[in-house]
Protein backbone atom coordinates (compact mmCIF):
# COMPACT_ATOMS: atom_id res chain seq x y z
CA UNK A 1 0.00 0.00 0.00
CA UNK A 2 1.21 3.49 -0.81
CA UNK A 3 1.10 6.71 1.12
CA UNK A 4 -1.29 7.15 4.01
CA UNK A 5 -2.97 10.53 3.54
CA UNK A 6 -5.44 12.57 5.53
CA UNK A 7 -8.17 11.47 3.14
CA UNK A 8 -7.56 7.80 3.76
CA UNK A 9 -5.29 4.98 2.63
CA UNK A 10 -4.25 4.84 -1.02
CA UNK A 11 -3.73 1.66 -3.02
CA UNK A 12 -2.60 2.81 -6.43
CA UNK A 13 -5.29 5.27 -7.47
CA UNK A 14 -7.90 3.78 -5.14
CA UNK A 15 -8.88 5.43 -1.88
CA UNK A 16 -9.50 2.77 0.75
CA UNK A 17 -11.61 2.99 3.88
CA UNK A 18 -12.32 0.72 6.82
CA UNK A 19 -15.79 -0.80 7.01
CA UNK A 20 -17.49 -2.43 10.00
CA UNK A 21 -20.92 -4.04 9.80
CA UNK A 22 -23.35 -5.07 12.51
CA UNK A 23 -26.79 -6.58 12.82
CA UNK A 24 -28.63 -4.18 15.10
CA UNK A 25 -31.76 -5.22 16.96
CA UNK A 26 -34.61 -2.73 16.93
CA UNK A 27 -34.53 -2.56 20.73
CA UNK A 28 -30.93 -1.27 20.53
CA UNK A 29 -31.51 1.12 17.66
CA UNK A 30 -33.27 4.02 19.40
CA UNK A 31 -30.87 4.32 22.40
CA UNK A 32 -27.87 4.16 20.06
CA UNK A 33 -29.41 6.67 17.69
CA UNK A 34 -30.08 9.15 20.48
CA UNK A 35 -26.47 8.94 21.71
CA UNK A 36 -25.13 9.25 18.18
CA UNK A 37 -27.10 12.42 17.57
CA UNK A 38 -25.19 14.10 20.39
CA UNK A 39 -21.84 13.68 18.64
CA UNK A 40 -22.67 13.33 14.93
CA UNK A 41 -24.31 15.36 12.17
CA UNK A 42 -27.22 13.95 10.15
CA UNK A 43 -26.38 13.30 6.51
CA UNK A 44 -27.54 16.35 4.47
CA UNK A 45 -29.04 14.02 1.84
CA UNK A 46 -31.69 12.77 4.27
CA UNK A 47 -35.15 13.83 3.18
CA UNK A 48 -36.85 12.97 6.48
CA UNK A 49 -36.25 11.67 10.01
CA UNK A 50 -36.24 8.19 8.51
CA UNK A 51 -33.44 9.07 6.08
CA UNK A 52 -33.51 8.45 2.33
CA UNK A 53 -34.45 5.58 0.05
CA UNK A 54 -31.83 3.53 -1.84
CA UNK A 55 -32.51 1.01 -4.57
CA UNK A 56 -29.68 -0.88 -6.30
CA UNK A 57 -29.54 -3.31 -9.21
CA UNK A 58 -26.63 -5.73 -8.80
CA UNK A 59 -24.84 -7.54 -11.62
CA UNK A 60 -22.95 -10.82 -11.55
CA UNK A 61 -21.43 -13.13 -14.12
CA UNK A 62 -22.64 -16.47 -15.44
CA UNK A 63 -20.89 -18.32 -12.62
CA UNK A 64 -22.11 -15.99 -9.82
CA UNK A 65 -18.51 -15.11 -9.01
CA UNK A 66 -19.35 -12.10 -6.81
CA UNK A 67 -21.81 -14.20 -4.80
CA UNK A 68 -19.44 -17.10 -4.20
CA UNK A 69 -16.38 -14.94 -3.54
CA UNK A 70 -18.31 -13.17 -0.80
CA UNK A 71 -19.52 -16.42 0.74
CA UNK A 72 -16.01 -17.89 0.70
CA UNK A 73 -14.38 -14.73 2.04
CA UNK A 74 -12.04 -14.12 -0.91
CA UNK A 75 -9.55 -11.41 0.13
CA UNK A 76 -9.90 -9.23 -2.98
CA UNK A 77 -13.24 -9.01 -4.76
CA UNK A 78 -15.62 -6.53 -6.39
CA UNK A 79 -19.27 -5.97 -7.26
CA UNK A 80 -21.01 -3.73 -9.80
CA UNK A 81 -24.39 -2.12 -9.22
CA UNK A 82 -26.62 0.65 -10.55
CA UNK A 83 -28.03 2.80 -7.77
CA UNK A 84 -30.81 5.38 -7.49
CA UNK A 85 -32.09 7.49 -4.61
CA UNK A 86 -35.67 8.16 -3.50
CA UNK A 87 -36.97 6.27 -6.58
CA UNK A 88 -35.91 9.16 -8.82
CA UNK A 89 -33.91 9.14 -12.05
CA UNK A 90 -32.37 12.54 -11.26
CA UNK A 91 -29.19 10.77 -10.12
CA UNK A 92 -28.27 7.33 -11.47
CA UNK A 93 -24.89 5.87 -10.55
CA UNK A 94 -22.96 2.91 -11.84
CA UNK A 95 -20.85 1.84 -8.87
CA UNK A 96 -18.02 -0.58 -8.34
CA UNK A 97 -17.42 -1.61 -4.75
CA UNK A 98 -14.08 -3.33 -4.22
CA UNK A 99 -12.98 -5.19 -1.12
CA UNK A 100 -9.37 -5.65 0.00
CA UNK A 101 -9.47 -7.61 3.24
CA UNK A 102 -10.80 -5.18 5.84
CA UNK A 103 -10.75 -2.22 3.44
CA UNK A 104 -13.27 -1.07 0.86
CA UNK A 105 -13.19 1.24 -2.12
CA UNK A 106 -16.25 2.65 -3.87
CA UNK A 107 -15.94 4.17 -7.34
CA UNK A 108 -18.83 5.53 -9.37
CA UNK A 109 -19.86 7.13 -12.64
CA UNK A 110 -23.09 8.90 -13.53
CA UNK A 111 -25.30 7.52 -16.27
CA UNK A 112 -28.51 8.83 -17.84
CA UNK A 113 -31.92 7.18 -17.77
CA UNK A 114 -31.54 6.30 -21.46
CA UNK A 115 -28.14 4.71 -20.79
CA UNK A 116 -29.64 2.74 -17.91
CA UNK A 117 -32.42 1.45 -20.17
CA UNK A 118 -29.87 0.36 -22.78
CA UNK A 119 -27.76 -1.47 -20.19
CA UNK A 120 -30.87 -3.22 -18.84
CA UNK A 121 -31.72 -4.30 -22.38
CA UNK A 122 -28.24 -5.80 -22.78
CA UNK A 123 -26.89 -3.09 -25.09
CA UNK A 124 -23.51 -2.03 -23.64
CA UNK A 125 -21.59 -1.23 -26.84
CA UNK A 126 -21.92 2.50 -26.21
CA UNK A 127 -19.73 2.07 -23.10
CA UNK A 128 -16.80 0.84 -25.16
CA UNK A 129 -15.35 4.32 -25.74
CA UNK A 130 -16.37 5.98 -22.48
CA UNK A 131 -13.82 8.01 -20.52
CA UNK A 132 -14.94 6.44 -17.23
CA UNK A 133 -12.72 3.60 -16.04
CA UNK A 134 -15.63 2.15 -14.06
CA UNK A 135 -17.91 2.05 -17.11
CA UNK A 136 -15.16 0.66 -19.35
CA UNK A 137 -14.42 -2.11 -16.88
CA UNK A 138 -18.12 -2.86 -16.58
CA UNK A 139 -18.32 -3.11 -20.38
CA UNK A 140 -15.41 -5.56 -20.43
CA UNK A 141 -17.04 -7.62 -17.68
CA UNK A 142 -20.26 -7.79 -19.67
CA UNK A 143 -18.39 -8.91 -22.77
CA UNK A 144 -15.86 -11.27 -21.21
CA UNK A 145 -17.78 -12.67 -18.23
CA UNK A 146 -21.41 -12.50 -19.40
CA UNK A 147 -22.50 -10.03 -16.73
CA UNK A 148 -26.24 -9.68 -16.27
CA UNK A 149 -28.66 -8.20 -13.71
CA UNK A 150 -29.14 -10.52 -10.74
CA UNK A 151 -31.04 -8.88 -7.90
CA UNK A 152 -32.43 -5.59 -6.59
CA UNK A 153 -31.84 -4.42 -3.02
CA UNK A 154 -34.17 -1.85 -1.53
CA UNK A 155 -33.95 -0.10 1.86
CA UNK A 156 -34.10 3.18 3.78
CA UNK A 157 -30.80 4.59 4.99
CA UNK A 158 -30.39 6.86 7.99
CA UNK A 159 -26.87 8.31 7.96
CA UNK A 160 -24.66 10.33 10.30
CA UNK A 161 -21.28 11.98 9.84
CA UNK A 162 -18.43 12.60 12.27
CA UNK A 163 -15.74 14.93 10.98
CA UNK A 164 -12.97 13.48 13.14
CA UNK A 165 -11.71 10.39 11.33
CA UNK A 166 -14.15 11.09 8.47
CA UNK A 167 -16.62 8.62 9.97
CA UNK A 168 -19.94 7.73 8.38
CA UNK A 169 -22.44 5.65 10.33
CA UNK A 170 -25.55 4.32 8.62
CA UNK A 171 -28.66 2.46 9.72
CA UNK A 172 -30.10 0.49 6.79
CA UNK A 173 -33.73 -0.34 7.51
CA UNK A 174 -36.53 -2.37 5.88
CA UNK A 175 -34.25 -4.34 3.55
CA UNK A 176 -36.25 -5.85 0.69
CA UNK A 177 -35.56 -7.88 -2.45
CA UNK A 178 -37.35 -8.06 -5.80
CA UNK A 179 -39.48 -11.00 -6.88
CA UNK A 180 -41.04 -10.06 -10.23
CA UNK A 181 -38.85 -7.52 -12.01
CA UNK A 182 -35.22 -6.48 -12.46
CA UNK A 183 -36.08 -2.90 -13.43
CA UNK A 184 -35.41 -0.46 -10.58
CA UNK A 185 -37.91 1.99 -12.11
CA UNK A 186 -40.72 -0.55 -12.55
CA UNK A 187 -43.80 1.02 -10.92
CA UNK A 188 -45.29 -2.45 -10.42
CA UNK A 189 -42.24 -4.10 -8.90
CA UNK A 190 -42.99 -6.45 -6.02
CA UNK A 191 -40.60 -6.45 -3.08
CA UNK A 192 -40.41 -8.85 -0.15
CA UNK A 193 -38.76 -8.51 3.23
CA UNK A 194 -35.22 -9.89 3.18
CA UNK A 195 -34.47 -9.87 6.93
CA UNK A 196 -37.15 -11.72 8.88
CA UNK A 197 -36.02 -10.82 12.38
CA UNK A 198 -36.58 -7.47 14.16
CA UNK A 199 -33.24 -6.00 13.17
CA UNK A 200 -31.48 -3.70 10.73
CA UNK A 201 -27.93 -3.34 9.40
CA UNK A 202 -25.55 -0.77 10.82
CA UNK A 203 -22.38 0.15 8.91
CA UNK A 204 -19.42 2.20 10.11
CA UNK A 205 -16.95 3.53 7.54
CA UNK A 206 -13.85 5.56 8.38
CA UNK A 207 -10.42 6.50 7.10
CA UNK A 208 -7.30 5.97 9.22
CA UNK A 209 -8.74 5.83 12.73
CA UNK A 210 -12.00 5.47 14.63
CA UNK A 211 -12.45 8.25 17.23
CA UNK A 212 -12.74 7.22 20.88
CA UNK A 213 -16.30 8.53 21.11
CA UNK A 214 -17.42 6.19 18.34
CA UNK A 215 -15.41 3.21 19.65
CA UNK A 216 -17.02 3.73 23.04
CA UNK A 217 -20.45 3.85 21.42
CA UNK A 218 -19.81 0.57 19.61
CA UNK A 219 -18.11 -1.39 22.38
CA UNK A 220 -21.25 -3.26 23.41
CA UNK A 221 -21.90 -4.24 19.79
CA UNK A 222 -18.58 -5.99 19.19
CA UNK A 223 -20.10 -9.46 19.51
CA UNK A 224 -22.70 -8.59 16.85
CA UNK A 225 -20.21 -7.59 14.16
CA UNK A 226 -20.69 -9.67 11.04
CA UNK A 227 -19.58 -10.03 7.41
CA UNK A 228 -22.92 -8.81 6.09
CA UNK A 229 -23.76 -8.44 2.40
CA UNK A 230 -27.12 -7.04 1.32
CA UNK A 231 -26.45 -8.54 -2.10
CA UNK A 232 -26.06 -12.04 -0.67
CA UNK A 233 -29.03 -11.67 1.70
CA UNK A 234 -31.31 -10.60 -1.14
CA UNK A 235 -30.01 -13.24 -3.55
CA UNK A 236 -30.80 -15.91 -0.95
CA UNK A 237 -34.28 -14.45 -0.46
CA UNK A 238 -35.09 -14.42 -4.17
CA UNK A 239 -34.20 -18.11 -4.47
CA UNK A 240 -37.46 -18.82 -2.66
CA UNK A 241 -39.38 -17.33 -5.55
CA UNK A 242 -37.45 -18.08 -8.73
CA UNK A 243 -34.01 -19.15 -9.85
CA UNK A 244 -31.85 -16.06 -10.36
Amino acid sequence: MKGIQSTGIQLGNKRLRHELKYYLRLSHYEPLRQKLRLIATPDPHSVSEEGYHIRSLYFDDYHDTALYEKNYGVFQRKKYRIRIYNKSDAVIKMERKSKFGGYICKESASITRDEYERILAGDVEFLRETESAVLRDFYLSCKNHLFRPRVITDYVREAYLVREGNVRITFDKYLKANVNSLDIFDEHIMMVRAIHQPMMIMEVKYDQFLPFTIRHLLQNLSNQRSAISKYVICREETKKYYNL
